[in-house]
């Protein structure tokens, strides 16, 4: 069941569902009507009322503009074929689409906001660098002190004279000059305005750019290599030699790059060639090559084959020279090669030890002097004759899809086999020649095979390299050949073959070239160029007539072995030509057709079409186009897309009738994006855009021609002869044009085939854009489906289109309406409400893109229609409310990031500054003007009706924000970073950069204000990046500001928001948009707006700044690891303090409970969609971010990050600073001052907890100043805590290291005490604020520097002596006798610093320190909680609860003497039942301290919520350290204050922790492990005062010995270097056998000691380790010396110590104030050990829960058969015999005694572990029973034998009276016994 209902509100905001159920609804709201746009600037624009609205109310006439991009060539000259050459159109259209440039459509001020990012790449030069004390390293002073001082010595007293040995600080100037307020304010922020910076978003990381600019098209290369062949050398060097590089992929088994020829002979061998290569090229000497991979693997080699030259002679004749070669150790070889490569024969080969050097460097810019693969110079071309550097061609191993962008025609011949094995003929030493014929004549032999090295550049014909006596050759030889542009049918290879004679013949005079025969190949076939495998016949006579007409099998000729093919070789070609496919070949054939100058029938492959069937197979070309393979339709996407275009463009003329062929191409175009989609090969952008679609449309496409030919009275008669249904598909087809249009063609309007003609006229006069839409429209099934499921295509090419059409028509000086036809609109809001209700959820960011493009080029408020069908479509779709509200935020923030955004808002139509005020005093604000002019001021702030029709896009987006921060985080992040992108545009746009632009796009703004305001329970102000180590208090701090009582928090506001909590990232996005507009807005509005705010809104404002200050504090530079930990710490300071929230009332408590729960469920969820936006331009332009996201940030870039870091704080904190001011300044106007002042004053003091720089210090305390002097009384009357806070804030800073803030610090501290003087009158208040937070900070602060406080205090001492105006008051001597007192308390930071890593040492220090305040209660609390925090810090929880317990008996004490109530405790005896040591509390009675005297007892903890508050911390921290039966004790004294005020709330809390402590009490048990004790006593002179002292001191449960003894070994090493020596046993120690220069310390593990009588109070675990001051350690000794020895020989001597406080106490170790000793004899010793084991057998054997293991290990060990010194041993040592000593009858009877229970503890353990063993262990089980009783039996003579001296009876009996009844004291009768 769903309940909805729907509210009406006041302030401008969704209507919200309130639902009952879990199921969300979609949040649906109606978009107002928007304003007309061109009507309302026109009428504006003709107003001229304003100069901003003439200069930026409309759009510029040059913000479109059609730009051609001239191509970028890597050669010198584009590699097509010269002009004037005879071309086949197909070629022609290759060679102008790969020059032609390119057509870009830019908008002028496009992205103005986004580059001026990349134009601040320099910005960290340009910022002052930011001082903060964080990063500044103060000096380390040396300073020693001797532990030796006297411990008596007060350590309050002060030796240090302030004025002598100390120089003051420089003094502020101008201090007190200023008498009147607004002189002071106005040089305060003339002093705040200097050094700004006017751009707040500069310094911010920038937003996602949101349209990704597809990369300019260009040739594809892979990752490239340079190899340079340096040398190739030989052991024997006798003749020139040839080198061949080539790269191998012997995984994919592919050669993948074309062959390099390298020449590295010397200028000796070279002239041996010379007669055969009378001409060499430049660019054959070519000695480097640029390898080129795409595909990267180590699978690929480096193949280099060596070759020489074939010499005429017998192979051994050849060898010869290599043969008298000694003989190389293969180990040595370097490398391998078959040097007779020409003359290779299977039966000798040679290994040669050679090297060859080559250098390896990869390539990043193109090197100068290199060639392309085509020869030509590559940029940039060297002035010099350098040697050239040829780039190589590679042929990747897989397919790569990047379409063809330059032309290039090659062609790759490879011989491979030649089989004359059945030829009888002695033809062995076989050669092919290799030419490219374009006749048959031998003069039509072409030079166009590119040459080798050191020859030409082309040649007419190359040889294969000669195998030796083979008659079967394999090949390896590359013929690379330039292919002509065009190509006719006797173009061929020629193959001529050639027997060589390497045998020279006596006589022989003719040529060694003996011929064999022939074979050619055409180069076309049916028109298609010949590529793939071939295995050619060869004849042996000479080639008939036009044999290149015919294929090899054709001419009767004489051919070898029967015509039988021989000849095996390969043919590929590397070509943007050439297309090598069926499809494409067919479609680009029939299209040339079409341009006429074919004749027909048309041949194309082996098919011949007709004129009248040239549209029908045209059609099925278009349709098979989507059916061509991949690759080749990715290398001609250009050509096609662009054919088809026409084709939909233009109606062609075939066999004198007109085809229209746009429906049919428009097919295929979305087959073809449908297929490039699908492929699993091609890469998408983030948006989902096919890449080379993007860069298609965006570089390429341009519109086709659109010829306006007339039509003649033929072809319109044909047209009418089609059928009527042709195009009934459009919704206006049957649109009359005209009578005048018929009557030329003599036909009737009413009849019906006279309107096809029509619609045929009109059809041809349609523009693309026209033609596009309407096919989009009219497309249906499948083609419709696809359309608009990649409608981005076609919305980019409408845009495009459309931008050409406007810029050749010149329509910038139409009116926008008139540009487009209203049937073209029609077309346009049909296509917009088919996707918004079909494909929204696909294709919404793509739609938005097409609206976003619309704006510049259409009636704007047409588009703004289409705007608003989309939102309220979208919100009746039945989506979720996520979804809904995600994607139209997307559409919005797309649709807003338009570069005229603000012209579209009409933001110069807002106001800037607030009107004069009518009302100039407070008592005239009822007056009904005055209400008026606030509803004014204040409704620029509310989201209004009138603002969202006026301001139609910013209405939009944020009413959209205001509804996301209601829901899930996704949604509110991204309307968040739509805002921030939006003023990250404006702040750094030039346009704007004028203050009274900046101020107009403020007020744009204003409603973002309220917002923001609203929106602050959703913050997460815990910082983004990594914290630093004070992030943890920072956050404790912030807390504190929310929780305290002068912030109210409003209750749930009344629109039903839900709290979701934002990132913290996104948080800090939407408060630098909130200070981006308060930074710009006009002061005067901002403080008319702060007057009228009601006075909880704007304690929410002063709130949402206190969370500004610390979302953006500087981040200390620090380790990786130091930030994980802090951020811990920070994580849980924020988790502690959301708990307290959470028990507190009103509405943040549910919401905070509310926002808990929800983030625990949603955590997963989040860290999935938690992603980046898919919207970015140009990430090379934001350093920002990638500098952010590096991992390993150089020093560099830290210090980088840093500057611009610290400025962006400095900045921030400063424009929080001047809303202060105005909100200071606007307090005379306001009725609750104080709150007002309050607040403010908080807001202060937390930017000086904060991180800040000493800019911003400078102007802070300056503000502080001026708030003292204006609002004093209102400061220091009643508001005892702000005076303390103040104080300590300042006071901290006059410690700092950095002059600048302490001379700032020490001027506001003497103003405070000044005017606390002059004006307040209570001084003594203010002394003590002091002195308490000088002590509250020595005892806090680990790395105090009171070294610069003492210099602060010299300063402070000089205000007061140079202020003449105070000199005859009593001022100067109270102020010295403060800062006496103020450097007494520093005095005691000296030893506490030499302490820091003693905690012990240094807990006493801080506890002798808060006993020498027992006079000065204020003080001695502030001590308290130090070494509270001291221990809360080292996790000594129970003893930080002691420290609490005492300061609230302190508080109590007090109490006492000024109320009396019976709920109250009377002093510190109500606590002794916590323990006993609070009583030392009561020290000081009222006769010595009045606790009414002004400033004393004053502080927030001398109350009764003080009271209560000490002990429910204390109660936390004592159950945090598992003493919950202390809980409750502390409870006790709570609860009655509680039931007193009637606070049933709290008692319920306050029950259920108790409920807690007892159930853990149950739970937990005898499993706590609380405190292990030590005895430690610290030897020798060099401990000065702990000389021959000895303490007990407390460490975590289970510490072991070892870690206590290593912990104060290793401290103390660190004082005496070597000179310690740790005493290793627990003997008494010989003063005298001690070294007078060492120190020794001996430690000694101690139990708790209770006497019997205790032990019947102390019954559980908890009794036995709580309120100990007995505890007792044991040393083993004999007579002679030994620590051990025989049984009959061992002593053990006790030694009980008593310490002069009860453990728990405020320290962890305390005195041992007495000592007592006493030894045990052997027999003593026995006993004591029986009874130990006799009690551990008896309680693991009555276990409720027995452990087996346990239990069978103590039965091993006293029943075991070889139990060393066991109890049968025991026995037989001192029950054997009766002792001779009647002294020791007593301890032999107890000792018998023991062992018959412990016999009888045996037996019970024995038949318990029965029950427990396992079926294996059963054997075992028989064992202990047979030990067992065997043991009994031994020990049975024993155990009977008594002492009959001990059974005497003491009084004899009288037998004469054995009638009466008498008592008989007696001991047993030996004849009793049996």
């Amino acid at each position: 069941m769903l309940c909805c209902l729907s509210l009406t509100l006041s302030s401008p905001s969704l209507l919200m569902l309130c639902c009952l159920s879990l199921s969300l609804q979609p949040q649906t709201y109606d978009a107002v009507e928007p304003l007309d746009l061109e009507e309302f600037l026109m009428s504006q624009l003709r107003s001229g009322d304003s100069a901003l609205m003439q200069e930026f109310g409309d759009f510029p006439n040059d913000n479109l503009a059609v730009e051609l991009v001239e191509k970028e060539c890597r050669t010198v000259r584009h590699s097509v074929p010269e002009e004037g050459a005879e071309l086949d159109s197909h070629v022609r259209d290759c060679a102008q689409s790969y020059t032609q440039p390119w057509l870009v459509v830019s908008r002028r001020c496009q992205g103005d906001g986004w580059n001026a990012y990349s134009e601040r790449s320099n910005l960290h030069k340009t910022l002052l660098k930011q001082t903060f004390e964080s990063d500044v390293q103060p000096e380390k002073q040396e300073i020693s002190v001797s532990l030796s001082d006297d411990s008596r010595k007060t350590l309050t007293s002060s030796d240090f004279d302030l004025r002598s040995g100390l120089t003051p600080d420089p003094r502020v100037e101008g201090l007190l000059r200023f008498n009147n307020h607004e002189d002071l304010d106005r040089f305060n922020q003339e002093a705040r305005q200097t050094n700004r910076h006017p751009e707040l978003f500069a310094l911010y990381p920038p937003a996602d750019e949101i349209r990704p600019i597809p990369e300019c098209p260009k040739e594809h290369v892979g990752d490239r290599i340079l190899i340079r062949c340096q040398a190739i050398k030989f052991e024997i060097d006798i003749e020139p030699l040839f080198a061949t590089l080539a790269l191998y992929d012997l995984r994919e088994k592919k050669k993948i790059s074309e062959n390099f020829y390298c020449d590295l002979n010397s200028d000796q061998f070279k002239g041996f060639l010379k007669p055969h290569t009378p001409q060499i090229d430049q660019s054959t000497l070519s000695r480097a090559a640029i390898f080129s991979i795409t595909y990267p693997s180590p699978d690929i080699y480096l193949v280099i084959k060596i070759e020489k030259v074939l010499q005429q002679g017998e192979i051994g004749d050849c060898a010869e020279p290599y043969m008298v070669m000694k003989e190389t150790d293969s180990a040595k070889v370097q490398w391998h090669t078959h040097t007779h490569t020409h003359t290779h024969t299977q039966f000798i080969l040679f290994s040669v030890l050679g090297t060859i050097r080559l250098d390896v460097t990869p390539v990043h810019d193109n090197p100068v002097a290199s060639l392309s693969t085509e020869l030509i110079p590559v940029k940039p071309v060297s002035e010099k004759n350098l040697r050239p550097i040829k780039e190589v061609l590679e042929f990747p191993s897989s397919e790569v899809y990047v379409p063809h962008s330059t032309y290039r025609n090659l062609l790759f011949v490879y011989p491979q086999r030649l089989n004359f094995v059945n030829r009888l003929a002695s033809a062995r030493n076989i050669t092919v020649k290799i030419q490219f014929m374009s006749g048959e004549d031998p003069s039509c032999v072409l030079p166009v095979i590119f040459g080798k090295s050191s020859g030409p550049e082309f040649v007419q014909e190359v040889y294969t390299p000669v195998t030796y006596h083979n008659k079967s050759p394999d090949f390896y030889e590359e013929v690379k050949i330039s292919l002509p542009a065009r190509l006719t049918e006797r173009h061929h290879l020629l193959f001529t073959f050639y027997h060589i004679s390497c045998q020279q013949k006596q006589n022989q005079t003719s040529s060694v070239e003996a011929l064999i025969g022939y074979s050619w190949l055409p180069i076309l076939s049916t028109d298609r160029l010949q590529t793939g495998q071939y295995c050619l016949p060869i004849a042996l006579d000479k080639l008939p007539v036009n044999y290149s007409l015919h294929s090899p099998e054709v001419p009767p000729v004489k051919w070898m072995e029967s015509h039988k093919g021989v000849f095996n070789l390969e043919i590929q070609a590397v070509s943007s030509v050439h297309t090598q496919d069926n499809h494409l070949e067919r479609f680009f054939t029939l299209c040339h057709a079409l341009g006429g100058g074919v004749t027909f029938p048309l041949r194309v492959r082996e098919e011949k079409i007709p004129e009248n069937k040239l549209e029908h197979e045209l059609k099925l070309s278009i349709i098979s186009l989507s059916s061509s393979r991949l690759e080749p339709l990715v290398l001609y996407l250009h050509l096609v897309l662009d054919k088809l275009f026409t084709l939909i463009m233009q109606p062609m003329v075939i066999a004198g009738q007109t085809a229209n062929l746009a429906q049919i191409a428009f097919e295929s175009v979305v087959s073809i994006v449908n297929s490039l989609h699908n492929s699993q090969e091609l890469a998408r952008d983030q948006q989902g855009r096919n890449g080379l679609l993007a860069t298609y449309l965006y570089w390429v496409f341009r519109l086709p021609d659109s010829p306006r030919e007339t039509l003649n009275p033929g072809r319109i008669h044909h047209m009418l002869s089609w059928p009527r249904d042709c195009f009934r598909q459009s919704h206006y087809i049957r649109t009359a044009l005209g009578a005048e249009l018929f009557s030329q063609y003599g036909c009737d309007p009413c009849e019906e085939f006279c309107v096809l003609h029509v619609l045929y006229q009109t059809l041809v006069l349609l523009q693309f854009h026209e033609e596009l839409a309407l096919q989009m429209v009219v497309s249906t099934g499948v083609c419709r489906e696809n359309a608009y499921k990649y409608a981005w295509f076609f919305f980019e090419l409408l845009v495009k289109s459309m931008a050409q059409h406007v810029c050749q028509l010149e329509k910038h000086d139409v009116p926008r309406r008139s540009r487009f036809s209203d049937r073209f609109k029609d077309d346009i809001t049909t296509i917009v409400s088919v996707v918004t209700l079909e494909q929204a959820e696909k294709v919404n960011i793509s739609l938005a893109f097409f609206l976003y493009d619309l704006l510049s080029l259409m009636d704007r408020g047409f588009v703004f229609i289409l705007i608003r069908n989309y939102c309220n479509q979208m919100s009746a779709k039945s989506v979720s409310v996520p979804v809904l509200i995600s994607m139209r935020l997307e559409f919005l923030r797309i649709l807003c990031s338009h570069e005229h955004y603000l012209n579209l808002s009409l933001y110069f139509s807002s106001p800037a500054s607030a009107p004069a005020s009518p009302c100039p005093s407070i008592s005239s604000q009822s007056s009904s003007s005055c209400s008026l002019q606030e509803q004014r001021i204040l409704g620029l702030f509310d989201l209004s009706q009138e603002f969202k029709q006026q301001h139609y896009l910013t209405g939009l987006l944020l009413t959209e924000l205001s509804a996301a921060l209601d829901m899930e985080s996704e949604g509110s992040r991204k309307a968040i970073n739509a805002t921030y992108s939006l003023l990250c545009a404006h702040d750094l746009d030039h346009r704007c950069a004028r203050p009274e632009v900046r101020a107009k796009v403020a007020t744009l703004y204003l409603p973002l204000v309220g917002i923001i305001i609203d929106s602050i329970n959703y913050l997460d102000f815990t910082g983004t990046g990594p914290p630093s180590e004070a992030a943890a208090v920072l956050c404790v701090c912030v807390w504190e500001c929310i929780l305290r009582r002068s912030f109210p928090v409003s209750p749930l506001n009344q629109s039903g928001k839900a709290v979701a909590t934002l990132s913290a990232e996104t948080s800090r996005n939407l408060l630098v948009c909130f200070l981006w507009v308060m930074k710009n807005a006009e002061r005067s509005l901002i403080q008319r707006w702060t007057v009228d705010m009601p006075p909880a809104q704007l304690n929410r404002l002063l709130e949402l700044l206190t969370i500004c200050v610390s979302c953006f504090e500087y981040r200390v530079k620090t380790s990786e690891r130091s930030l994980t930990q802090a951020l811990q710490k920070s994580q849980q300071a924020k988790m502690q303090l959301e708990d307290s929230l959470l028990r507190g009332i009103g509405a943040r408590g549910e919401m905070m409970r509310f926002s808990h729960c929800t983030r625990l469920l949603s955590m997963s969820a989040e860290a999935l969609t938690r992603q980046r936006e898919n919207l970015r331009w140009r990430k090379d332009l934001t350093q920002w971010r990638q500098t952010n996201e590096k991992q390993d940030k150089t020093k560099a870039e830290l210090d980088q990050e840093a500057l611009i870091s610290g400025n962006l704080a400095t900045e921030s904190n400063l424009i929080v600073l001047d809303l202060l001011e105005t909100i200071v300044q606007a307090v005379p106007l306001v009725d609750c001052k104080d709150s007002v002042v309050g607040g403010v004053l908080r807001v202060l003091l937390h930017c000086l907890t904060c991180n800040q720089s000493t800019t911003f210090l400078c102007h802070c305390f300056s503000t502080l100043r001026a708030l003292v002097v204006k609002f004093g009384e209102l400061l220091f009357e009643e508001e005892a805590e702000q005076c303390a806070d103040l104080c300590q804030k300042v006071l901290q800073h006059c410690s700092s290291s950095v002059d600048g803030n302490r001379s700032q610090a020490c001027a506001t501290l003497y103003l405070i005490m000044r005017y606390s003087f002059s004006s307040a009158n209570n001084f003594s208040r203010v002394k003590m604020q002091v002195t308490m937070s000088l002590a509250s900070l020595v005892g806090k602060s680990e790395d105090f520097q009171e070294e610069y406080l003492r210099r602060s205090l010299r300063t402070i001492l000089a205000y007061a002596e140079e202020d003449m105006e105070m000199q005859s008051t009593a001022l100067p001597s109270q102020v010295d006798e403060l800062l006496r007192n103020l450097n007494s308390i520093l005095s005691d930071t000296v030893k506490m610093r030499e302490f820091q890593e003693d905690p012990e040492m240094l807990m006493d220090l801080m506890y002798r320190i808060a006993k020498g305040y027992q006079t000065s209660p204020d003080l001695r609390l502030t001590w308290l909680h130090n070494m509270a925090e001291k221990h809360k810090n080292r996790k000594c929880f129970t003893e930080s609860a002691m420290c609490l317990v005492h300061a609230a008996a302190l508080v109590a004490e007090y109490l006492s003497m000024l109320e009396d109530h019976k709920y109250l405790p009377v002093g510190s005896v109500t606590f002794q039942n916590i323990s006993p040591n609070v009583l030392e509390e009561s020290a000081v009675s009222d006769d010595i301290l009045s606790p009414d005297e002004d400033g004393v007892c004053s502080g927030r903890y001398f109350t009764t919520s003080g009271l209560v508050g000490l002990l429910e911390q204390a109660a936390e921290l004592f159950s945090s350290g598992g003493l919950y039966e202390a809980v409750n004790e502390v409870y006790k004294i709570i609860v009655p204050v509680l039931e007193a005020h009637r606070d049933f709330r709290e008692l319920a809390t306050t029950h259920q922790k108790l409920q807690k402590a007892f159930d853990n009490i149950i739970q937990k048990g005898q499993k706590r492990m609380f405190g292990t004790y030590f005895r430690v006593g610290f030897y020798g002179a060099k401990f000065g005062d702990l000389d021959e002292r000895e303490f007990v001191y407390k460490e975590p449960g289970i510490t072991h010995l070892p870690e206590i003894s290593h912990r104060l070994e290793n401290f103390y090493s660190q004082c005496f270097g070597n000179s310690l020596e740790m005493i290793k046993d627990s003997t008494p120690v010989d003063r005298s056998k001690l070294d007078a220069n060492k120190a020794y310390i001996q430690i000694t593990y101690v139990e708790p000691y209770f006497d019997d009588y205790e032990m019947k109070d102390r019954l559980t675990n908890f009794e036995k380790n709580f309120n100990l001051r007995r505890f007792m350690y044991t040393t083993p000794f004999t007579k002679a010396g030994r620590p051990r020895g025989e049984l009959n020989e061992q002593y053990k001597r006790k030694t009980i110590l008593t310490t002069m406080h009860a453990f728990p106490y405020v320290k962890t170790r305390i005195n041992v104030i007495q000592k007592e000793e006493f030894d045990l004899t052997p027999i003593e010793v026995a006993i004591e050990d029986m009874q130990k084991k006799t009690r551990e057998l008896a309680l693991a054997t009555h276990k409720e829960q027995p452990d087996a293991k346990m239990l069978q290990m103590l039965l091993q060990g006293s029943v075991g058969a070889t139990v060393n010194q066991g109890p049968l041993e025991v026995a037989q040592v001192f029950l054997n015999e009766i002792p001779a000593d009647p002294k020791l009858f007593r301890h032999h009877n107890k000792l018998r005694l023991c062992f018959k229970e412990f016999i009888m503890r045996c037996g019970e353990a024995v038949e318990k572990n029965k029950h427990l063993i396992t079926p294996d262990q059963k054997e075992y089980q028989q064992e202990l029973k047979k030990n067992y009783n065997r043991l009994r039996e031994n020990l049975r003579p024993m155990l009977e034998r008594k002492i009959p001296e001990l059974y005497k009876p003491l009084i004899k009996p009288r037998l004469e009276n054995r009638d009466s009844i008498k008592r008989l004291s007696f001991r047993r009768a030996l004849e009793e016994n049996p």
